[in-house]
């Protein structure tokens, strides 16, 4: 692992960790009245959230930062108001309102299993389990990997991207708690499928991935919402750093940990001093882009969740890296004026549209909700033992 430079933050202290803590759960507590009974939008508009029904794939965000205040305060108030959150993925699941598609572990792991973890929340399981039925219905035995978006078994849409490796610990967890190993087996298969193609020979990674519909084999990599398709997107980079460390803890196989190692060394070479990245990692301080706080999050989630599984000298060094990317984050992208934003962290890229991709231009510059999210969860498990809702 690169060493961190010079000019680099220094970490984070546990009393700036509660101090932080503390600002965000503030700021979520002033949220309630507008997002109990609906949920935030994906990215801020201006800095702020608009309300939106529960229908996005980044839904289940807001109300596991909800959990997270729970947590930090014990204040029942949290509670209720994530419950009746749970009830709307309920209902959603239950109806099939837009989930055809594999984000049901960004959905249900933060809103629904964290409730039944920490209350016993018997709807929250239910919802959870119907999510994991829907998402292993978009598994292709053809190339053994989970179908992200489109028509199932389409050729220009049978592919796969490197975020879903974020949804397989709900099924993981669906496995454990209904005895069934389909889901289990479904999770290793796409997880090695992502480990065999979704990582470039020089450490970066493919956003997507191209599989044959006939014969199963790898076609080709390209992205959606990076520069072009042979740049290294940054949010991409740090659902695969993050998404190798949930890996390794469900299936600890060698490889994974030296892939989680290979693309931290690669992410780490392309950042700025602050160690917050640009949106997309092909760009430095000259091109005058916006960064992504968000992937500075994920990253530090991802490096606290692998401390956890390896020996005690490397631990040490990942939860010091995350420290500094979190002293960072808190300390000139936190949203400390709710005048300026009802969001926790400024500068979110969501989708920047450029010549090269396919995507939608929007939430650039903003708040994010996975980027509050996550910057919530690593301050949390720098504040204590943590369980975790993936």
């Amino acid at each position: 692992m690169n060493a961190v430079t010079p000019t680099a933050p220094q970490p984070i202290t546990d009393a700036e960790v509660k101090a932080a803590l503390d600002l965000a759960v503030a700021q979520i507590r002033r949220n309630l009245p507008a997002f109990t009974y609906a949920c935030q939008n994906h990215s801020s508009v201006g800095n702020f959230y608009p309300a939106v029904e529960n229908t996005q794939w980044t839904a289940g965000f807001w109300p596991g930062e909800i959990w997270l205040a729970f947590e930090h305060t014990g204040d029942k108030v949290f509670q209720h108001a994530a419950q009746i959150q749970v009830q709307s993925f309920l209902h959603r699941i239950e109806n099939r309102i837009e989930t055809d598609h594999h984000d049901m572990g960004f959905l249900y792991s933060p809103s629904c299993i964290a409730a039944w973890k920490l209350v016993g929340d018997e709807d929250g399981r239910k919802a959870a389990i119907l999510a994991a039925d829907q998402l292993i219905e978009r598994f292709q035995p053809i190339g053994q990997f989970i179908q992200a978006w489109g028509r199932k078994g389409v050729a220009e849409e049978y592919r796969y991207i490197i975020d879903c490796l974020l949804n397989l610990p709900l099924l993981y967890w669906a496995s454990r708690e209904t005895g069934d190993a389909k889901y289990h087996d479904i999770a290793l298969l796409h997880a090695r499928t992502t480990l065999a193609n979704s990582v470039r020979p020089d450490n970066s990674t493919y956003h997507t991935f191209y599989m044959d519909p006939v014969t199963g084999a790898p076609v080709r990599g390209a992205t959606k919402q990076g520069y072009k398709d042979d740049s290294f997107w940054a949010r991409g980079q740090a659902w695969g750093i993050a998404g190798m460390a949930l890996s390794y803890r469900y299936e600890p196989i060698d490889e994974y940990r030296k892939t989680f190692d290979r693309l931290l060394d690669f992410y780490l070479k392309k950042l700025p001093a602050d160690l917050v990245p640009y949106w997309d990692l092909v760009f430095s301080e000259k091109d005058g882009e916006p960064r992504d706080s968000s992937s500075a999050s994920i990253v530090a989630c991802g490096l606290l969740e692998m401390a956890d599984l390896v020996e005690a000298d490397v631990a040490a060094r990942y939860r010091e890296l995350a420290r500094r990317m979190m002293k960072s984050l808190s300390e000139h992208h936190a949203v400390k004026d709710p005048a300026m934003s009802n969001g926790l962290v400024l500068n979110g890229t969501y989708s920047k549209k450029s010549p090269y991709n396919t995507c939608r231009g929007e939430g650039v510059d903003e708040c994010v909700s996975w980027g509050d999210y996550y910057y919530m969860e690593a301050l949390t498990r720098l504040s204590r033992a943590w369980s975790s809702y993936w």
